[in-house]
């Protein structure tokens, strides 16, 4: 395996001692041993939200501020906890118990509102829970805690087939439900026979942009040199989205097969599965598999007597939303902040420590095997033309049935929300949605029937994005939306560019302001050209697409927006 990374050195050096910080002894011995600057070390360590160089306390508490937690009245919880421990966000209790962090999102979306305290996850929260929780912590008898998601019952699975039915845990269960048999069938015809079938398949990205799998593939196995590596995506970080967790934790098998499967013909020799660090059950259970899969020769040296060697190892994120994007992701791998790259380059020819490297989520991967072992032609049985497969979704906010589910692309938004998640929750009546997280797409209910798929969205200026799909009610405050995905995301811009640094700022400034009753008409006109030149400018996907929702909700919702700024109406509260 490769030497430690810089981010397991300050995990490892946080942890010491169950101090949970890094002090400047600690930042000075991991730089020697690692021969970095300290500056390095340091400018890493504050980059992170997960580290801290400041003391905090013996349990971390971590309240989620994302969009579905503050939709379920989130502000609520925090208030209480504050109210409880007598500390605000980012304070440590006197007696060093407690410390109270803000996440920006914690991937438990269908159990909103919700917080972690150390890696144990507390969901479907209300205010008068908090006492007794942060009693019996105290107390060393926490509860386990709730499980992080939910996967909501549908009719023809395919992605989701073995999840809660085989033990994640168990390699035989896997290989006794056909596990490792696309594997061995990939290699029996070969690396160009598996990407044609994948080209074949059509199988499209499903990170968000869409991109031919086969293509990608294709191109790194083509680009010069023989050090080639593989990236899983796993830094699942877009407010209402968890549908790669229940993947992770319920079948992570799937996952390495489909990895194991894109090295082979792409030529990759080494590959890391990226993981958000809040995702601690993900992490434990990709290991685990990981190790499993080595001890039986799926991984490490001469798989399966082919002459084809290929490993993998885990590599735990520390908190950061833009590490999602792929360049940034491969920074953070390196030991570097994670700002994204200018491209060109692509990753096929200039990736990961400046090798060939093919980068591809969670989902697009768990897509392979099946591929493999059913033929393409089975696969575009499945979808619409353009669109095959199916897609996982999640779903959250006013919905009666928030959890993951699976449909065939092709399946109308409407049957998606009223089918698998029961319609609009208290019998209210929709008013909006948020397709694809926060970075997304705000669609309204004259756009509710559009079938989900990468040519019909598209016709609407839409796109699936990451499957998150956020229904608001009609009781939803539009400019109340807007200001808490204003807030995330100038709190998660990692500050490289221009634009993004200072268009999310200014987007936040605008819209509390407009929030206080103290807008003016030309803010809206100055919100829709600040996103227009964010999108054209800005860096990274983060700073083009941050202003998306905001942007539409102006428009389809400008009544509720000059609400504010005519009548000086005030929502009160803030999101810090």
């Amino acid at each position: 395996m490769k030497e430690k990374s810089l981010t397991d050195a300050l995990y490892e050096a946080q942890g010491e001692n169950n101090k949970n910080f890094i002090s400047l002894e600690d930042a000075l011995s991991v730089a020697v041993r690692n021969k970095l600057p300290l500056s390095k070390v340091y400018g890493f360590a504050t980059f992170y939200s997960m580290f801290s160089i400041k003391p905090r306390g013996k349990h971390i508490i971590r309240v989620c501020r994302g969009l579905s937690c503050h939709m379920g009245k989130g502000k609520d919880v925090i208030k209480k906890l504050e109210e409880v421990l007598g500390i605000g966000i980012g304070e440590t209790t006197n007696d060093g118990e407690f410390t109270l962090e803000g996440s920006s999102c914690l991937g438990m979306c269908s159990i909103a509102p919700a917080m972690m305290i150390d890696e144990i996850p507390f969901g479907n929260l209300t205010p008068d829970q908090i006492p007794e929780i942060i009693k019996e912590v105290r107390n060393g008898k926490a509860k386990k805690g709730y499980p992080a998601v939910q996967i909501l019952p549908a009719h023809g699975r395919v992605l989701l087939k073995n999840v809660g039915v085989i033990n994640p845990e168990s390699i035989d269960e896997y290989i006794a439900s056909g596990g490792y048999g696309a594997l061995k069938k990939a290699i029996s015809n070969g690396p160009q026979w598996v990407i044609d079938e994948i080209k074949k398949s059509e199988l499209r990205g499903r990170g968000g942009a869409g991109f031919p799998t086969g293509k990608k593939w294709e191109f790194t196995a083509k680009a010069l040199g023989s050090d080639k590596y593989l990236i899983c995506n796993a830094d699942e970080g877009e407010p209402g989205t968890f549908k790669d967790r229940v993947i992770m934790e319920g079948n992570p098998h799937s996952v390495i097969e489909g990895m194991i499967i894109a090295a082979f013909a792409a030529g990759c020799k080494y590959g890391y599965i990226y993981i958000r660090g809040e995702y601690s059950l993900s992490i434990k259970r990709m290991e685990k598999a990981i190790k499993d899969a080595r001890s039986r020769g799926f991984l490490g040296k001469n798989i399966l007597g082919s002459g084809f060697s290929f490993d993998i190892e885990v590599h735990r994120g520390a908190g950061s939303y833009v590490v999602g994007e792929e360049t940034a992701l491969m920074e953070s791998i390196e030991g570097h902040r994670g700002e994204p790259r200018k491209k060109p380059p692509y990753p096929p020819a200039y990736g990961l420590f400046r090798k060939p490297t093919v980068i591809n989520n969670v989902e697009t991967f768990v897509n392979v095997p099946l591929i493999i072992a059913n033929g393409a032609d089975w696969y575009r049985k499945i979808g619409v033309p353009g669109s095959y497969g199916t897609k996982l979704f999640s779903l959250s906010g006013d919905i009666n049935w928030k959890g993951a589910v699976e449909a065939p692309f092709g399946t109308p938004l409407s049957e998606i929300v009223n089918k698998f998640g029961g319609g609009v929750k208290n019998g209210k009546k929709l008013k909006a949605i948020i397709l694809g997280g926060v970075s997304g797409f705000l669609l309204t209910p004259d756009q509710f029937d559009t079938p989900v798929d990468f040519n019909s969205l598209a016709t609407i200026g839409a796109g699936p994005g990451s499957g998150a799909i956020m229904v608001m009610d009609e009781t939803r405050d539009i400019v109340d939306i807007a200001k808490n995905i204003a807030y995330f995301f100038r709190r998660e811009c990692c500050g490289k560019c221009t634009p993004g640094r200072v268009g999310t700022e200014q987007m936040y400034k605008i819209i509390d302001r407009i929030s206080k009753g103290r807008g003016k008409e030309r803010d809206l006109d100055t919100l829709e050209r600040l996103g227009k030149d964010m999108r054209l400018t800005a860096l990274c996907p983060l700073g083009q697409t941050a202003s998306n929702v905001i942007v539409d909700s102006i428009k389809k919702f400008r009544d509720e927006w000059m609400g504010y700024i005519e009548d000086k109406k005030a929502e009160g509260g803030s999101n810090e």
